[in-house]
């Protein structure tokens, strides 16, 4: 099954502002070493990593040879790529909260 003409329309504009969204980050982990900001900074560089793999998997460019979550079927690396940057947006939200007490 090939990817079809929206999915790729889809995958550009992903691409294109999980781009922008990590380019502002990486601007931002050059003016601050705070760690909840350094969290906030990992989640969007993970986020868009996680993007450029997706597109790169569905375009067949990457074969995604990897382990299976067990009873699921769902790649580690996929979990990996989805998890990630919302663990480091919690945990980034958590040392704000601490900061601010």
């Amino acid at each position: 099954m090939g990817i079809t003409e929206s999915e790729i329309l889809l995958g550009i504009v992903k691409v294109v502002l999980g781009g922008i969204a990590a380019f502002l980050a990486i601007m931002l982990w050059s003016r601050t070493r705070e760690p909840s900001w350094m969290c906030v900074v990992a989640g969007a560089v993970t986020g868009y990593a996680g993007i450029v793999y997706e597109l790169l998997v569905k375009l067949g460019i990457v074969i995604a040879r990897d382990f299976v979550v067990p009873m699921t079927g769902v790649l580690v690396s996929s979990l990996v790529f989805t998890v990630l940057p919302m663990v480091f947006v919690i945990l980034a939200l958590v040392l704000m909260l601490l900061k601010s007490r």
